[in-house]
């Protein structure tokens, strides 16, 4: 009826009108099948791992919420692009002047992509990932890391990228009940963490001690997640939302040496502080094409997420799987052989 209200009363426009109302509805659906993130799935076929049928069962607002960081839950592939830097944490200052406490190090930027993957005919979902996050110049964020000069023992190392393939989580169940973690609302913003100690033996699961003290990974990774309300809204209606959710993490992760430094942290006492955002893009083709260039031309497989379940890696068993050959070689060995002085 407001259209009618356009034109001067007793005036008959009915081709207009028409036209006018085809026009609109013709609008409206569009928006429909390509933007609106409440928006029901699209009439393309959903195959048995699609996600979004056990994603439609969640009531929760929060479940819904931390189920669009773990993919999109149209089943396509998303992004967490990651930029920041790493930093020196060293007691007491003791490195000094070869490294000093608080010293920048690297920068870091790359990404990680991902999707969510159903267990077929079951209420199981999956979150899929690969990451490749590129140790960059501490001056120039653009400018990868091809080598590195230890300052300790002066040789230079090959700089090894965290390429992790695959990253998973999972299975875990979904019902109308599945909640996420607890949401802090600060000024337009709703907001929740995720702090993570991890502690891994090494030395008892691989048989390598990457110079770790007792041969033990000790780490913490600290997250927080902002999403903001408008946003919040939209992507808790019923139905299945199509796209990215628009998201903000804040990453800090304090752990030992990264294994190309050729540090040993038994021997050498210090860590590595790592503090970076990230942001949700909607598909790899939104990421940089500086970076592209680089994943394209070094890593081609980081352009997409895994098309199904499988072991799952981290920095130091990526390390362990491709630098080491799964044990055909040490650490020790390794840094020997590639450290040139």
């Amino acid at each position: 009826m407001a259209l009618f209200a356009r034109f001067p009363r007793g005036t008959e426009r009915p081709n207009v009108i028409r036209k006018g109302i085809t026009g609109l509805l013709a609008s409206i659906a569009m928006l429909l099948s390509t933007s609106t993130p409440g928006a029901a799935a699209h009439d393309e076929s959903h195959g048995p791992t699609h996600p979004g049928p056990l994603y439609a069962t969640v009531t929760d607002p929060s479940g819904k919420l931390s189920l669009q960081t773990f993919g999109r839950p149209d089943g396509k592939d998303m992004v967490f692009r990651i930029s920041g830097s790493v930093y020196a944490n060293v007691e007491g200052n003791s490195l000094d002047p070869a490294i000093r406490h608080g010293q920048k190090l690297f920068n870091i930027e790359g990404y990680n992509i991902r999707r969510l993957y159903r267990v077929p005919d079951t209420n199981q979902l999956y979150q899929l990932s690969r990451e490749i996050v590129f140790y960059t110049d501490p001056a120039d964020p653009q400018r990868v890391l091809r080598e590195w000069t230890n300052p300790i023992d002066g040789k230079t190392y090959p700089v090894v990228p965290i390429n992790n393939d695959t990253v998973n989580f999972g299975p875990f169940p979904i019902t109308p009940s599945y909640a996420g973690p607890p949401l802090q609302q600060l000024h337009d913003e709703t907001l929740w963490t995720s702090d993570i100690g991890v502690r891994t033996n090494f030395a008892a699961t691989l048989g390598e001690r990457f110079g770790l003290t007792g041969g033990v990974y000790a780490a913490q990774e600290m997250f927080d997640f902002s999403v903001d309300q408008r946003e919040v809204a939209a992507r808790t209606k019923p139905g299945v939302p199509y796209g990215a959710m628009k998201t903000k993490i804040s990453w800090a992760r304090t752990s030992p040496w990264a294994p190309f430094m050729c540090l040993p942290e038994s021997d050498v006492r210090g860590q590595l502080t790592y503090h970076a955002r990230s942001w949700s893009l909607g598909s790899y083709g939104q990421i940089e094409p500086w970076l592209r260039a680089e994943v394209e031309a070094n890593h081609p497989l980081y352009q997409a997420a895994p098309a199904e379940p499988g072991p799952s890696e981290n920095s130091w068993t990526s390390f362990y799987n491709k630098q080491l050959g799964k044990g055909t070689t040490t650490w020790a060995g390794w840094c020997a052989a590639n450290g040139r002085a």
